[in-house]
């Protein structure tokens, strides 16, 4: 239904801020589609000067390697299928369970576990009926790139570190700045805004300060972690644990900000409310306020997830090479007698990166968008 006529916007500002939000997209979508474009052809088609070779990819065609139309038409489906189960069934299964964070948890999880599974075991040989039926290809496609990068360059080590190091922080980070936030949201004392303002101060620093301040605690660890653990103290320089404790230091005060803004919507009254029905503060926490925060909790806990699934500085420093993340592990592809496909490769390490952030954004987008804009909660 159309609004009040003093409140609808012109033609001409209809037009120019839907043309500025094509011009943004475009901007923003345009590398990425380029990037996983020039990952599945060869070398040759992938650096060609001419864009229309890139994309039809002739000498990846002439290799033999290509995709018929009606192989395009399956795995648009298949895409159209996988978006459309992860924005429609998913969300109604999560909410049948009666629990949110174990039910999105696991249902993300198994999502992802099964779009894997189905679109190697089941489109893979779909992608073969072209062959069978003697229906030519017309464009350049290969997979090549993703086996060597996942298979004879283990890039799947990196993956494993990179989930590793992802769910530590997020899960720390989640669990400390809630409990924070909620204490500090329902606090009303200058101590507790002069917490907020250090953890501000202290989240200004650079992320270089952080790493120089805890690098002499971690290389000597073995010494400070004896009298615990005897002989077998490790050194934490090089391991995953000590990414996640410089991590959760650089985002833990972001967190606990945004918790607490999240709490300070909810009103107090909901804690009276449960404690006059003869709840604990615990329980009142747990049980009423907790299933109302969870939009807020997803939304913080995916910007957790970004940090450290997106983070070059801190992993490249203190990880060894066996345990790099995969964001640092794409430099290995480069060196200075680096080829055009070891550039390629590199490129699909790239592609292989971004694919599980939208898949994490296709889960998620429901309680993204009500954590983003909630601050409407009325008691």
């Amino acid at each position: 239904m159309a609004g009040p006529k003093a409140l609808r916007q012109s033609l001409a500002l209809r037009w120019g801020s839907g043309s500025f939000l094509a011009l943004w997209c475009l901007i923003a979508a345009f590398p990425i589609f380029w990037i996983a474009v020039m990952s599945v052809k060869a070398p040759l088609d992938a650096f060609a000067a001419d864009p229309l070779a890139v994309l039809a990819g002739p000498a990846t065609l002439a290799a033999g390697k290509g995709l018929s139309l009606l192989d395009i038409l399956l795995i648009a489906a298949f895409a159209g299928i996988g978006i459309w189960a992860a924005t429609r069934p998913l969300p109604r299964l999560v909410a049948a369970t009666g629990r949110p964070a174990l039910g999105w948890i696991g249902g993300a999880a198994g999502f992802a576990v099964l779009w894997l599974v189905l679109a190697v075991w089941g489109l893979g040989p779909l992608l073969r009926l072209d062959t069978a039926l003697g229906i030519e290809p017309v464009i350049g496609f290969t997979v090549e790139h993703y086996r060597t990068v996942w298979i004879d360059r283990a890039f799947w080590r990196n993956f494993v570190n990179s989930v590793y190091v992802t769910l530590g922080v997020t899960v720390v980070s989640l669990t400390v700045g809630t409990f924070a936030g909620y204490a500090l949201a329902r606090a009303g004392s200058t101590l507790a805004f002069a917490i907020l303002i250090a953890a501000l101060v202290f989240r200004a620093l650079p992320h270089s300060v952080l790493v120089t301040g805890y690098l002499p605690f971690f290389i000597t660890s073995s010494e400070w972690l004896r009298p615990l653990l005897g002989d077998n103290a490790p050194t934490l320089y090089g391991q995953p644990l000590a990414v996640i404790a410089v991590l959760v230091a650089i985002n833990q005060p972001f967190t606990i900000w945004m918790l607490r803004s999240f709490f300070q919507s909810i009103p107090a009254e909901l804690d009276e409310a449960a404690r006059v029905a003869a709840c604990t503060h615990f329980q009142a926490f747990a049980l009423v306020i907790m299933p109302v925060m969870w939009p807020g909790v997803i939304t913080t806990g995916l910007f957790s997830f970004l940090l450290g699934y997106n983070d070059y500085l801190v992993t490249s420093l203190l990880l060894d090479a066996s345990n790099q993340t995969m964001v640092p592990a794409i430099a290995s592809f480069f060196n200075r007698e680096t080829t055009t496909t070891d550039q390629v490769l590199a490129v699909a390490a790239a592609v292989s990166i971004t694919a599980p952030l939208f898949l994490l954004v296709m889960i998620f987008q429901r309680q993204i968008v009500s954590g983003l804009t909630a601050g409407a909660v009325k008691g």
